[in-house]
């Protein structure tokens, strides 16, 4: 049974928000309205704010404030070295845990036919754009390794070709401080194809 009134709709507005179901929702409204009222506060200002003033960025579709995010605007970082990614979120994870000091483009999205979602829909039209100026050298194709995301890099690996651009794929499979005997056959069948000399 659905609860009416305002309680209610808190608890199903924070079901949107991935991985969140219905017990969950619940305690966070209830722990945000018994426990933290300052903290909610916080939490819906700022909400409203980044709603209002969080854009893409108009050279690599990240999400920013400005209109070129700072990661583009740094002039230390290399602009022939261009980092593909799905998302927004996955430019935070590369950039954090590698030493890549190139710049991005998000896709928002992979290649979908089923889903509607062709080239026009991920921004390739403005990434073409910019592998036509000459400055980059080199894509790093970091989609995801599902099938999307494997036909999503193939696709960006033959534009990059008609602009004599090196395309390479980062490498998938065993993961550090992990055991064979917990790998399953499909990423050790991608481990093993993409071994390289030491």
């Amino acid at each position: 049974m659905q609860k009416k009134g305002l309680l209610g709709q808190l608890i199903q507005n924070f079901c949107c928000l991935p991985g969140i179901g219905p017990k969950s929702a619940q305690r966070m409204a209830f722990y945000l309205l018994q426990r933290d009222r300052i903290g909610a506060k916080l939490l819906a200002d700022t909400l409203l704010k980044a709603i209002n003033n969080i854009n893409h960025c108009r050279q690599c579709r990240t999400l920013t404030e400005d209109d070129i995010c700072d990661i583009c605007a740094d002039n230390s970082r290399d602009n022939s070295l261009i980092c593909i990614v799905e998302s927004p979120s996955d430019v935070w994870i590369v950039d954090q845990a590698t030493a890549f000091k190139g710049c991005y483009f998000v896709l928002h999205g992979r290649l979908s036919p089923l889903d509607g979602i062709g080239p026009d829909e991920l921004g390739l039209d403005l990434l073409e754009s910019l592998l036509s100026n000459g400055t980059i050298k080199e894509l790093i194709l970091a989609t995801n390794s599902t099938v999307e995301g494997e036909a999503t890099a193939y696709f960006i690996a033959e534009v990059a070709k008609k602009y004599q651009v090196q395309a390479s794929r980062i490498a998938h499979g065993v993961p550090m401080g992990g055991e064979l005997e917990f790998t399953d056959s499909g990423t050790l069948s991608h481990a093993f194809k993409g071994r390289k000399e030491i």
